[in-house]
């Protein structure tokens, strides 16, 4: 997708919002401004199309519309979710297990939780980016509450086995988190059938509106509020929610799950030719399971070329050398060096995340630039 001349490879990071779900928040934001807590008709309104938005949304996570609960984007999610479950349940222990390769609001918050008395495990990753589940195994105590493996990675797009690992949880008497940012809107993602706890997501990630976001609770499941107010969503989540917004959260759903495979065969063919130009620069090689990948993301070292050096000359590409929250950080990827990947290495990556605006013109025009950039020989076998 084009931004004037800019091209856009971070979607990852946040998706251009869709034209038609774009048409729905301007739509309702003129047209349906009353607060959906309120009894009044211009409040009925409102709530009515929250309801529907719910209901678009459990559709395409295959659940009950009250298991869903609005919230600003998954890093709210992932607060509600962790914090609110842990205290209600830290009768039975203070224990937590978390992968070293998960996202930052979820390690930033085990942080803070060990600072509180919880004693958090972290679960290493192979050099594929892949965990152990003998060592997930052995992790899991009779005091472990909580167990937080998030379902796709989003530096390397690994997609990690969540209803095998539910499983093994339950087993062990635990319950499982997953945060599903970078799955909801791109793969098929069953509530029922991953048979998680905690779930969360982001709209942003699939061409909704930024603030936009929820956390699925499997039904019998308790967790206490973290804010406090008014109560807005069903005494768990207070704040006055933002009806058009939402409204535009719940047509992308609609659509999402609609264009999901179009969409998957048309952005897999761009991500793989952009993997077979770039693998020709010499010493170049892809970070994470090529074989448990989802279809938008690539993580390319090419060794001995600095990234953010590159990112900087590439002035009118968006892409990462990272995390969006950690990518103007002058340190490798965590997510990298947990899977024993060097610093030199870590430094010298690209991911590029791709998605459904971009085009075959703007792979070759990237890939094109970055070859006359690098200092490295290209193969032409």
């Amino acid at each position: 997708m084009n931004i004037g001349k800019h091209i856009y490879f971070d979607y990852n990071s946040t998706t251009p919002i869709d034209e038609r779900v774009l048409d729905r928040l301007m739509y309702v934001s003129r047209n349906y401004f009353g607060n959906s807590g309120s009894k009044h008709k211009a409040g009925n309104y409102s709530d009515k199309l929250v309801s529907e938005a719910r209901s678009k949304l459990a559709s395409l996570i295959s659940c009950n519309p009250s298991n869903l609960f609005f919230t600003s984007g998954s890093t709210e999610s992932l607060n509600l979710g962790i914090q609110g479950f842990v205290k209600s349940h830290s009768a039975k222990g203070k224990h937590i297990v978390a992968v070293t390769t998960e996202h930052k609001a979820v390690l930033e918050t085990y942080k803070e939780l060990e600072n509180l008395g919880f004693d958090v495990s972290y679960l290493s990753v192979d050099s594929k980016g892949n965990i152990d589940f003998d060592e997930l195994d052995k992790l899991i105590l009779p005091s472990t509450i909580l167990v937080s493996i998030m379902f796709v990675n989003n530096e390397t797009g690994v997609i990690n086995p969540i209803h095998e690992i539910a499983k093994l949880v339950h087993e062990k008497g635990s319950f499982l988190l997953t945060d599903a940012t970078q799955a909801v809107g791109k793969i098929n993602v069953n509530v029922q059938e991953l048979d998680v706890d905690l779930l969360a997501l982001s709209g942003h990630k699939f061409y909704a509106p930024k603030g936009t976001g929820a956390l699925y609770i499997k039904p019998g499941i308790s967790i206490i509020p973290i804010q406090f107010g008014g109560g807005q969503e069903m005494n768990l989540r207070s704040g006055t929610l933002n009806v058009p917004s939402i409204a535009a959260f719940g047509e992308a759903c609609e659509i999402a799950q609609l264009e999901m495979n179009e969409n998957e065969v048309y952005i897999k063919k761009l991500r793989d030719l952009l993997e077979y130009k770039l693998l020709k620069v010499e010493g170049s090689y892809i970070h994470g399971d090529i074989e448990k990948r989802i279809f938008n993301v690539t993580n390319i070292c090419l060794p001995g070329e600095d990234a953010r050096v590159l990112i900087g000359r590439l002035s009118n590409v968006s892409l990462s050398n990272g995390s969006a929250c950690n990518s103007r950080i002058d340190k490798p990827s965590h997510v990298l060096t947990a899977m024993g990947i060097s610093t030199e290495d870590a430094l010298c990556s690209l991911r590029f995340s791709l998605g459904k605006f971009n085009t075959v013109d703007e792979v070759n025009d990237v890939v094109d630039r970055i070859y006359k950039i690098t200092s490295k020989p290209k193969n032409n076998a």
